[in-house]
């Protein structure tokens, strides 16, 4: 397991933190551990989607002219 120090974090942030990690039951550890793990699974998520995607992704669909919208008596 590798080891991060994070220096100069904001008092506003570290308050969010804690706030954050009770809210969940955990530490602040914890809970910086699960909002980075979270963050990086979402980018190899969207990179796979992106590139699972690509050959079904066609030309830019044209936007069908509309109609004024009518009027209606609610009485």
């Amino acid at each position: 397991m590798a080891t991060i120090t994070v220096r100069n974090l904001d008092d506003e942030v570290q308050k969010r933190l804690k706030k954050r990690a009770a809210a969940n039951d955990r530490s602040m550890e914890a809970e910086a551990r699960a909002i980075l793990s979270n963050a990086v699974a979402g980018a190899d998520f969207a990179a796979g989607w992106l590139e699972a995607t690509r050959a079904t992704r066609g030309d830019i669909l044209p936007i069908p002219e509309r109609s004024v919208p009518r009027n209606i008596d609610i009485e």
